[in-house]
């Protein structure tokens, strides 16, 4: 028998391969989707559903890493998304939300009708991911997009073809296309003793935070996560003094990452480039939250590809956009324009109206209000509907922009 090295044998199983598979074939999918995020995966999920190829890109080398979101979102919400938070996507129920003014005015509104949860985002994606998997979609980690040319998607792995791209990159693709709306934040995982589990507390301070506000979200008794964002500030060092002026506590992981704040971009649908999530803007303008908005998001823009590719009549792929603005496209003006206000607003006029909201108010806002679409309670917390005349003294005509 005659010997064979093993630099010879490497040799003949590279010939061997190359008979097999052609040196210009590409592997091929109806869909392929950059970005393993909520509304990327969601999305995946619904077109493998239908029965088309799908193939989800994740740039980092874990689906569910970086996160940056708080985590909090409606159970409602989860429902009509599809999921079923597993125990490890559960963390906690939020009982409660304190909001403080500048000079220490706080208010403390009952969440329990509105069923808020705190969830595991990074177990959340995860089983997000699963649900695609199942139905048939195929995921790939550390592996990023380079370009995308006329139906083919060129990766960090080798170029895909496909009918249709999805850019599901987050706030990372439509920061290349305006940098207008962005702040800059920090949040940190901790521990602290003075993290209460089922209360998230909320500062508002236009000093300190301008435009936004800190932020402290449980995951249980003595930890969770605290962050601060606003316009123009030093993220790190408003975060650092913010902690320091709460007491002892132990950083276990941070993140810096901007956020968006201005709402939907004008084009979901631009040729076949099909964009979702925090790349389309559909984070909220009040709190850049997006589970909810952006999962359905996700979730339009994968039925609408999903008749596309049997019609091929453009009318369903515009669908996507017409119905996500059907659903927050009025909610979202009113909470551009609410933002708006928040930036107005010095620290003197914060704690005005935060120490004339009666308790009244603050009873209505706990029994009615619907956190994903909340801009009901940001009126009734500036006083439109009740006795309070000082947002119409600041802001005049343009309230009714709001009430409309």
């Amino acid at each position: 028998m005659p010997y064979i090295t093993l630099k010879n044998f490497a040799n003949h199983f590279r010939n061997e391969l190359k008979e097999i598979i052609p040196k210009d074939s590409k592997l091929s999918y109806d869909v392929v989707i950059a970005g393993a995020s909520v509304a990327g995966l969601f999305c995946a999920r619904e077109i493998a559903k239908a029965g088309h190829s799908v193939l989800v890109l994740e740039e980092d080398f874990e689906v569910g890493t970086p996160e940056h979101c708080g985590g909090l979102v409606s159970a409602s919400g989860l429902h009509d998304l599809g999921i079923i938070p597993s125990t490890k996507t559960l963390d906690s129920p939020i009982q409660k939300a304190q909001l403080m003014s500048p000079g220490g005015v706080t208010l403390n509104i009952d969440a329990k009708k509105q069923n808020v949860i705190v969830i595991n985002r990074r177990e959340l994606d995860k089983q997000i991911a699963h649900q695609a998997q199942k139905n048939g979609a195929e995921i790939k980690v550390k592996t990023s997009l380079k370009e995308f040319r006329q139906d083919q998607a060129v990766t960090s792995v080798g170029t895909f073809d496909c009918k249709i791209l999805v850019d599901a990159r987050g706030i990372a693709s439509i920061i290349q296309r305006d940098r207008t709306g962005t702040l800059q934040s920090a949040q940190y995982e901790i521990y602290a003793d003075w993290i209460q589990k089922g209360l998230v507390e909320v500062n508002f301070d236009s000093q300190k935070y301008p435009g936004f506000f800190s932020w402290i979200i449980p995951a249980s008794d003595g930890m969770g996560k605290v962050g601060v964002a606003g316009k123009g500030i030093n993220a790190i060092s408003a975060i650092e003094k913010f902690l320091e002026q709460k007491g002892k506590h132990s950083i276990i992981r941070k993140v810096f990452a901007p956020i968006w704040i201005n709402g939907p971009i004008s084009n979901f649908v631009e040729g076949n480039t099909v964009i979702v999530g925090d790349a389309a803007g559909q984070a909220k303008p009040t709190t850049a939250g997006g589970i909810y908005s952006c999962g359905v998001g996700g979730i339009l823009a994968g039925r609408a590809i999903s008749n596309y590719l049997i019609t091929h009549n453009k009318d369903d792929l515009d669908s996507y956009q017409k119905l996500w603005t059907e659903k927050f496209g009025k909610e979202f003006e009113k909470q551009l324009f609410a933002r708006k206000m928040l930036e107005r607003l010095d620290n003197s006029t914060i704690d005005k109206i935060f120490s004339t909201i009666t308790p009244e108010m603050i009873s209505d806002i706990s029994s009615n209000d619907d956190f994903d679409f909340h801009t009901s309670a940001i009126i009734k917390m500036l006083g439109l509907r009740g006795s309070l005349k000082i947002a119409q003294t600041i802001f005049g005509g343009e309230i009714r922009k709001l009430l409309n």
